[in-house]
């Protein structure tokens, strides 16, 4: 049994969908949805660790899709890009209102908005207490924030990428289709990969595998499980060895 109150992991990573901040919105930022993740995420932040996130931009904008209707690949990544800059400062602002000293660190230089994102510098806020937001994925096109936030929890040595969605893990089919979908509790990386889920993209899966990150699934939806999670409660589906 773990320990109710101490946390289970002192450096996390989390990736929250740009979705997840539309609320039932079909686009943009639901303000009651912001301030229920901030109130979360200040909520954890108590306990003592250290914090980081990556946020994608699908509610504003994803280039991808974009792409699909003709755009040139890398002008809609970088259009992207930017969109997670506009949801990464409103969760900087939230998160500051209820007392939590946020960085906002971006790939792509903005020195007016934000500060560009030097590895040292991240550590170092860290280290101080600070939550950081890491915004404009890696920086570069053909690249989706799952992959930034492999990228920048290698970087910043976390213990694990908690990976936020609207289900609760990995099930043997669409839960929101399959009623008889059944949660898988443990799943290896190579599985994910084989079985192509969109847990993550491939990318981000190979670089969490090569340098033994697990990945914790679990539904940001529901109150208090962000909270849970930290604690060690057997929620979601840990995705490693």
């Amino acid at each position: 049994m773990p320990d109710s109150t101490k946390p289970k992991f002192t450096k996390v990573l989390l990736k929250l969908s740009g979705e997840a901040l539309m609320g039932d919105q079909i686009y943009g930022i639901d303000p009651k949805v912001l301030e229920a993740f901030a109130s979360e995420i200040a909520e954890v932040k108590q306990l003592g660790i250290e914090i980081a996130i990556v946020i994608g931009g699908g509610n504003i904008f994803r280039g991808i899709s974009a792409s699909a209707k003709g755009m040139d690949r890398a002008s809609a990544d970088y259009m992207g890009m930017l969109a997670t800059v506009l949801n990464s400062l409103a969760l900087q602002d939230c998160l500051e209102k209820k007392g939590v000293f946020t960085r906002v660190m971006s790939a792509i230089e903005m020195q007016e908005l934000c500060e560009t994102y030097i590895r040292r510098r991240a550590i170092r806020h860290l280290e101080k207490g600070r939550l950081v937001i890491f915004a404009a994925g890696t920086g570069n096109p053909f690249f989706t924030t799952d992959t930034a936030a492999a990228l920048r929890a290698n970087e910043i040595g976390a213990d694990i990428i908690l990976k936020a969605t609207r289900v609760d893990g990995i099930y043997t089919s669409d839960p929101e289709k399959d009623k008889d979908a059944v949660k898988i509790d443990h799943m290896p990386y190579m599985d994910v990969l084989k079985k192509g889920l969109r847990v993550m993209d491939s990318t981000a899966i190979s670089l969490c595998m090569e340098n033994d990150i697990p990945i914790i699934v679990f539904n940001i939806k529901t109150p208090g499980n962000l909270k849970r999670v930290i604690l060690g409660e057997n929620i979601g589906t840990l995705v490693g060895e």
